[in-house]
């Protein structure tokens, strides 16, 4: 690819991080190589064994093993600051595809700033197709970006209360 372009998954609906790892399975089957980092997240959900079964997907994971419900923690902050760190070394590496899953959510309870992540952006190497995930993305994000899907809940079984489900939620 001689250019890559900005991707933003946001909404209240279901499938932001499904649609970033289906990218990423069409992106790997067409021999690219991807890198996900999964701020917020510290769970082991399903998608985070895709390593052992195909070579092409790095990801590395920037949360606590639960997810933030109400004021984040500084252990919340220094860790998103380290992914973003990493982040920041990955979009200059030979990656044809990098992943923010859930930066907006980091923005949103401010462990990293609009400035550091639009510089993050801005920075990157140009050929990498950079898809950020996650509610609440702000206008400055939006605006950043080349092609932006809101996922727009229209009904949910959770709400009838349907937990998540190992391979289809978690």
């Amino acid at each position: 690819m001689n250019k890559g372009y900005v991707h933003v998954y946001t909404g209240n609906g279901k499938g932001k991080t499904t649609a970033a790892f289906g990218l990423a399975l069409r992106a790997v089957c067409a021999g690219k190589k991807v890198f996900v980092g999964q701020f917020v997240k510290g769970m082991k959900y399903s998608e985070t064994k895709v390593e052992k079964y195909i070579s092409s997907i790095e990801i590395k994971q920037f949360g606590l093993d639960c997810f933030i419900y109400k004021e984040p923690t500084q252990e919340d902050i220094d860790m998103a600051k380290k992914g973003l760190g990493i982040c920041r070394k990955k979009l200059q590496e030979d990656y044809d595809v990098v992943i923010l899953d859930e930066i907006n959510i980091a923005l949103y309870f401010k462990l990293v700033s609009i400035d550091e992540v639009l510089e993050l952006i801005n920075s990157r190497k140009k050929n990498i197709e950079l898809i950020l995930t996650g509610r609440y993305a702000p206008k400055e994000i939006i605006e950043a970006a080349d092609l932006v899907t809101e996922m727009k809940e229209i009904k949910h079984y959770y709400n009838i209360g349907v937990e998540a489900r190992k391979g289809i939620e978690s």
